[in-house]
């Protein structure tokens, strides 16, 4: 029989390794799964004392919603990843903690406008992980048989329009601009207007009551649909959040330019070079005659609960603060397209050459670094933000059928507040 000395060391490494960070995220492919599992490998083969497991939960509210359950009933994992318009979701539930209070970590390296999105009342409640913003795709082949200048695509709504007179009179049987019918991008150009989506500063100033669809900045962003409904410039798949279905109509060629995620540029980089044209990006076209304000950063980052263990806590930090290194952001971006969210990782890819390998990121990411942070920049929270973009998302597809501007965004915001007021009568 072995005697407990001699098995000292073997206990010692067993009892370490009793602390167990339950990571639940919501990428289901092979290739971002494979990264997040070869990162906890990494990360458990330098750290004996933690064991990370990744597990796929669904889809972003899925997990969202499993979390708050398996917290209510004491057992939720250390580590989850959460879309951004959840934050206020996952704020309200009550059943995480802000990163920022587990232990001293200084911040300083993540890019200030993607950093911003997660810090409430001066508490970082969650480090960002997979990070996007839009940014404008177009096809360099039809531009120039359209009499077009690739290297100058337009970057207002008023270019857009005039580029699309363009095309239509070249007849190359193609219509002008397709996009997924996003509320996000409605959010998206209320920001670079430097107008809040919410009152109360966006909802981080105080609980927002009410949209602000009402506003002239809406306003011109609804008049620019039904422009380009009049002329006939615009298409879609006829579905909402269509992303999939809006990328195909780009990279099939049955439109000039397209709005999407800077997340996409890999894939529909490859999907351009084999239908055989050249891609280029550009900034998000913004409203003509207003100052360029930036982007609100979409993506996701990740939450750690409270009611854990603090060996528990402080393994999740550490494992979400090594996934997120500057090495490892790197390669994330180049694997994925996904903004690297350090701002020594965007060093890092210049000293690599990257982005003379891959000049379309750099667009990307000076729009992301030049964004001025604000409340209309940091983004909308908004418990009931599913909601609410469906709602926006109905408002314009009424435009699209037909519908007057006005008519349009008094009922948008009408059924948008009754959301948030519905929901906000939980939380008195």
């Amino acid at each position: 029989m072995l005697t407990l000395a001699l098995l000292g060391p073997a206990i010692a490494q067993t009892a370490q390794a009793q602390t167990t960070v339950e990571f639940w995220h919501s990428f289901g492919d092979a290739k971002r799964t494979g990264w997040i599992q070869a990162r906890a490998d990494e990360f458990n083969k330098a750290n004996p004392g933690v064991k990370v497991v990744p597990t796929y939960k669904g889809s972003y509210n899925d997990s969202l919603q499993a979390t708050i359950l398996a917290a209510r009933q004491g057992k939720p994992p250390a580590l989850v990843q959460i879309f951004e318009v959840g934050s206020q979701l996952a704020l309200d539930s009550g059943v995480f903690q802000p990163v920022s209070g587990i232990k001293n970590v200084d911040f300083s390296d993540y890019i200030k406008p993607v950093i911003n999105y997660y810090t409430v009342n001066g508490k970082v409640n969650s480090l960002p992980f997979n990070s996007s913003s839009p940014v404008l795709y177009y096809n360099k082949d039809l531009m120039k048989k359209a009499g077009l200048d690739p290297s100058k695509p337009p970057t207002t709504f008023d270019g857009l329009l005039s580029a699309c007179k363009k095309i239509e009179a070249a007849k190359l049987g193609v219509t002008c601009f397709g996009m997924s019918l996003n509320g996000w991008f409605v959010e998206q150009w209320m920001a670079e207007q430097g107008a809040t989506l919410l009152n109360n500063d966006n909802g981080r100033k105080g609980r927002a009551t009410a949209t602000n669809l009402d506003s002239p900045a809406a306003k011109k962003i609804f008049s620019f649909f039904k422009t380009l409904q009049d002329n006939k410039y615009y298409t879609y798949t006829g579905k909402l959040e269509d992303w999939d279905g809006s990328d195909a109509i780009f990279t099939n060629q049955k439109v000039v330019f397209h709005i999407t995620s800077t997340a996409d540029i890999g894939n529909n980089g490859e999907a351009a070079k084999k239908a055989g044209f050249q891609m280029g990006i550009g900034v998000l076209p913004i409203v003509s005659g207003t100052k360029r304000n930036g982007v609100v950063i979409g993506g996701a980052s990740v939450w750690i609960p409270k009611g854990i263990p603090k060996p528990q806590a402080e393994g999740a930090l550490d494992f979400a603060l090594y996934m997120t290194n500057t090495k490892n952001m790197a390669d994330w971006h180049k694997l994925t397209g996904y903004y690297p969210v350090r701002q020594s990782s965007i060093d890092l890819l210049r000293k690599q050459g990257w982005f003379t390998q891959t000049p379309l990121q750099l667009v990307a990411f000076n729009q992301l670094t030049q964004t001025i942070p604000s409340p209309a920049t940091a983004g909308g929270l908004n418990g009931a933000a599913i909601q609410t973009r469906k709602i926006i998302e109905e408002g314009v597809q009424k435009v699209l059928s037909g519908s007057s501007v006005d008519a349009a965004l008094k009922e948008a915001k009408t059924r948008a507040d009754a959301a948030l007021a519905e929901y906000n009568a939980n939380f008195k």
